[in-house]
């Protein structure tokens, strides 16, 4: 791996978060179950206050520590799915990358993700196996992001050395993975100032999805070095691979969504004699300095740089298309977006072959506390600058020949005509500031600034000769560059020492720009996608009860392709509207032992009204967008007795509401399903040796439906709920 180069950034002279403990090379905490609310000490840094508790912070934010990700058998980001109600598909296919909706909007890879805190690309497969926890913020996320989609933003903690420990895990699961994983650590010298922890991870992937075989490998290291009392040098690095094939999507009939039970979930129709393995492989490094500068301060600089590059392959199934002319019929039935009436599909040999994604971040922050008056001020203030460069070769997406939805037909492979791809590089600086005012004991008011500079462009790889007559004469580039503020405010009121209820306003950004080419008569125009959040909640928690209701409102602009958008100048890119999410959520955990027996319930429910509001398209205003559904529900349950010690019972169930399949015709569903999932865990010891044994089975009742519907590269895909699985697996710490 290559070094991580030097990113200028001008030092922050603003004063940050809470009041410093001594500063030490501290363990990461390891969170069992899902925290959103309560009397817990438990923080997310991905919340942006530092060490404020979620409890008494004024936003929804989850924890999802290790061992809860392992009890439920969870190995990407898109397992998260399964935990909160908030948290949906949003094209999750198998052997390729996760794709994760919240609160209904759609996260965007590139920018809604952090590792540690600094901007990563989740556009390829991300290794959980050396992740201490994962941090889910909720709503319009401009306080951390100069830009990203709203919803949500997505933190991965890395693992830290944390004293001396042996760890391995072996797994079997589904009909043939198998996974063998080591987790080492160890503190060295007189006072244990050097800290070392090496995560290491190979597993054969055979899930049950048929002619999906593949593997995947991690190896990663941190190390810590407590130079004074005051000054800690950390430093890590990992570096993962996956090859497997990925599972291409179903699609409805003509004008009608095949009935579920009719599909068989294991059947992948990206199975052509030409299929090749799609490949990820990921390498990132990262360092980080923090220094002690008084009781109260405390400096921080990190830098970070992630190096991604993938192998891109399926054998795509798209429409129904004419070999000769690439034309598709759409009378009677438009057959440009799905599979004909009788289950035969165009086969698309997709071949995208040493992408290359790189992304580089550096953080310079000051955090501490001060008094003015009578108020304590926790501030936060730095500077971010990030910049993410993607280069691309030319793409094959040819026409290969005609498929079947059962899976029966095979194709020769496409004559491999290439066409021209896109490469990107875009840059920013952001400025941020917060301060967590205490107004008196039960007062708190919470204040955000972020001023971002952006600097993007791209350009196609190779001469478009369709759009050669343009005014750009080729590569169809553009360049933008914008300066944007992103608020935010919260205000918390302590009802009760047990009782919170706040309230939040914030702004966020994303930015689109008219393609460079002659039919946009705006051609190369940017346009600002601003989003704003409204959130009213509650959050109350004992030592037995913890709950949450929250209502929220989400106004995310849109745009849109205006006009005719055949000859010359006869189109235009614009802001064409919005789509608006309001809703509710609520969760509830509750713990409570009866005579010699000790239950756990955990609950978590959304109900969400989306609808595009003034869209100057006929048919639009009002609709519900696609693969977004209406009402999302997750139950899950702990039993453990005292007669069986260190044995736990485990259930949950995983329901959904019906998602809309068309953009444009709200009236065409998928419907609701639900999942019940049964799970075992029992911990002993063998001498000085702890062993846990898990055992679980997913879709126990062999549930077949429609999972998700998500509307990708203008096509509708239809994914199944996966088949019934099962899953063992044996951790040993020593």
């Amino acid at each position: 791996m290559a070094p991580i180069p030097f990113l200028p950034a001008s030092i922050a002279l603003a004063a940050a978060v809470a009041c410093c403990p001594p500063l030490a090379a501290q363990p990461a905490t390891t969170t069992d179950t899902v925290v959103i609310t309560g009397r817990s000490s438990v923080t997310a840094g991905v919340a942006g206050f530092g060490d404020t508790p979620l409890a008494r912070a004024p936003l929804q934010a989850s924890v999802y520590g290790q061992s809860l990700l392992a009890d439920q058998g969870i190995a990407q980001i898109s397992g998260l799915t399964r935990l909160d109600a908030s948290v949906s598909d949003a094209y999750n296919a198998e052997g390729y990358w996760s794709n994760l909706s919240v609160r209904g909007y759609t996260l965007d890879n590139r920018f809604n993700y952090r590792r540690d805190g600094l901007p990563i690309n989740a556009e390829t497969a991300i290794a959980l196996d050396n992740k201490d926890r994962l941090e889910l913020l909720k709503g319009t996320s401009g306080i951390q992001a100069g830009t990203s989609a709203p919803g949500g933003l997505l933190n991965m903690v890395v693992k830290r050395p944390n004293g001396d420990q042996r760890s391995v895990r072996l797994e079997a699961r589904d009909k043939g993975s198998v996974l063998g994983g080591v987790d080492i650590g160890r503190r060295f010298g007189v006072d244990k100032t050097v800290g070392v922890r090496l995560n290491a991870a190979y597993e054969h992937l055979d899930p049950n999805v048929r002619n999906t075989r593949g593997n995947r490998s991690l190896l990663a290291l941190a190390i810590d070095w407590q130079l004074t009392p005051d000054s800690l040098l950390q430093a890590e690095m990992e570096s993962s691979r996956q090859s497997q094939p990925s599972v291409a999507g179903f699609s409805m009939l003509g004008n009608a969504v095949p009935p579920a039970r009719s599909i068989d979930p294991r059947l992948n129709l990206n199975n052509q004699p030409w299929r090749q393995n799609v490949v990820l492989n990921g390498d990132t490094a990262s360092l980080r300095w923090q220094q002690r500068l008084n009781a109260d301060w405390r400096l921080s600089a990190h830098a970070m740089q992630q190096r991604l590059r993938s192998d891109d392959r399926t054998a795509f199934p798209y429409g129904v298309y004419d070999a000769n002319t690439y034309e598709c019929p759409k009378t009677p039935v438009n057959l440009c977006d799905r599979f004909a009436p009788d289950g035969s599909f165009t086969y698309w040999q997709y071949i995208s072959e040493n992408e290359r994604r790189t992304t580089s971040a550096v953080q310079l922050s000051v955090a501490g506390e001060l008094r003015t008056g009578a108020i304590t001020h926790k501030v936060e203030a730095g500077v971010l600058k990030s910049r993410y460069k993607g280069t691309f070769q030319d793409q094959i997406f040819d026409i290969a020949g005609t498929g079947r939805i059962d899976g029966s037909l095979q194709t020769p492979p496409a004559p491999g005509f290439p066409d021209a791809n896109t490469n990107r590089d875009e840059r920013s600086t952001e400025w941020f500031a917060r301060d967590a005012l205490q107004m008196g004991p039960n007062w708190q008011l919470w204040t955000g600034l972020r001023h971002t500079r952006m600097d993007r462009s791209s350009e196609r790889t190779s001469v478009d000769t369709a759009a050669s007559s343009g005014s750009n004469g080729s590569l169809r580039a553009t360049r933008y560059d914008r300066t944007a503020t992103t608020p935010w405010l919260g205000l918390a009121l302590q009802l009760s020492p047990k009782t919170l209820l706040y309230g939040s306003w914030g702004r966020g950004l994303e930015t689109d720009v008219a393609p460079n080419r002659p039919r946009y008569s705006n051609a190369g125009d940017s346009i600002a996608l601003q989003s704003r959040q409204l959130e009213i909640g509650v959050k109350h928690g004992t030592e037995q009860v913890e709950a949450a209701f929250t209502v929220f409102d989400i106004d995310r602009g849109q745009t849109a392709d205006i006009g005719l958008c055949g000859g010359a100048g006869s189109c235009r890119r614009v802001l064409d509207g919005s789509a608006r999410h309001r809703g509710i959520e609520g969760s509830f955990t509750q713990q409570f032992t009866q005579q010699s027996a000790t239950w756990t319930w955990q609950a978590s429910a959304m109900l969400l009204s989306a609808e595009r509001q003034g869209s100057q398209q006929p048919g639009v205003n009002g609709n519900r967008p696609t693969n977004v559904p209406a009402a999302t529900l997750r139950l899950g349950t702990e039993y453990r007795h005292s007669a069986v010690p260190g044995v736990a019972l485990q259930g949950s169930v995983v329901a959904e509401g019906n998602r809309v399949v068309l953009p444009d015709d709200e009236s065409v569903r998928i419907p609701g399903w639900a999942r019940l999932d049964l799970g075992a865990s029992w911990q002993h010891k063998v001498s000085s040796t702890t062993l846990k044994w898990r055992f679980g089975i997913d879709n126990v009742t062999n549930r077949r439906a429609w999972k998700e519907s998500p509307y990708q590269f203008s096509h509708v895909y239809l994914y199944p709920l996966a088949a019934r699985a099962w899953r063992l697996s044996l951790q040993a710490d020593v």
